[in-house]
């Protein structure tokens, strides 16, 4: 399935005036990282969902691929202030995996190879709005941009989108992830301009 989605509705397009407050844009995918890239070989990676479920749930990269996928083009906002429109994933959409849990509480916990952790609420990450992506522009996502598979939630500030992503936790309290915990918003709304707390 192919889909073409722009932000809060709006169609992507290269106009400055479909950028958020304060972004620029960029043709470039810029590289930014916490620490050194992991490099998972696929044999031993898998995807979980844990914590508040009715059936914690574990694929592993074999049984990840072979769920329904879906193409779609977005924009993307990184809160260092460069976006990048009409970006194209192909993924599993996260409805698909939350669905096989039945999660049981109000907010997620993604963790990833190298200990990096974000928050959202569960609500952020259904009805169509986030995937586990594992193509970008029509090629194996790179281990630089979060290979072989990394979480897009693209109304939110990029790092809400966790590279190396290998599982969700559901939990009944708001723990703040690893961004969050040195001071980035707890929410992260580009339009919004939510970059800091207290923004």
């Amino acid at each position: 399935m192919a889909v073409t989605r722009g932000f809060q509705g709006r169609r992507s397009t290269a106009e400055s005036s479909q950028l958020p407050p304060g972004q620029y844009l960029t043709r470039d995918f810029p590289v930014l990282s916490a620490g050194p890239t992991p490099y998972t070989p696929l044999e031993s990676w898998d995807f979980t969902v844990r914590g508040a479920v009715d059936t914690p749930v574990t694929w592993s990269w074999e049984e990840f691929r072979s769920l329904p996928a879906e193409s779609f083009t977005v924009d993307i906002h990184c809160v260092t202030k460069w976006s990048k429109l009409d970006t194209s994933w192909r993924g599993v959409s996260v409805d698909a995996l939350l669905g096989a849990a039945s999660p049981r509480a109000e907010y997620v916990t993604a963790f990833c190879d190298g200990g990096y952790t974000t928050n959202l609420p569960v609500a952020d990450l259904r009805g169509g709005q986030a995937w586990v992506v594992f193509e970008y522009d029509g090629n194996p996502l790179p281990p630089v941009h979060g290979g072989p598979a990394r979480l897009l939630v693209p109304h939110l500030y990029f790092w809400k989108s966790a590279k190396w992503v290998r599982g969700l936790e559901i939990r009944a309290d708001d723990e703040p992830g690893f961004w969050e915990m040195y001071g980035y918003h707890n929410y992260g709304d580009p339009w919004r301009e939510q970059r800091y707390q207290g923004d």
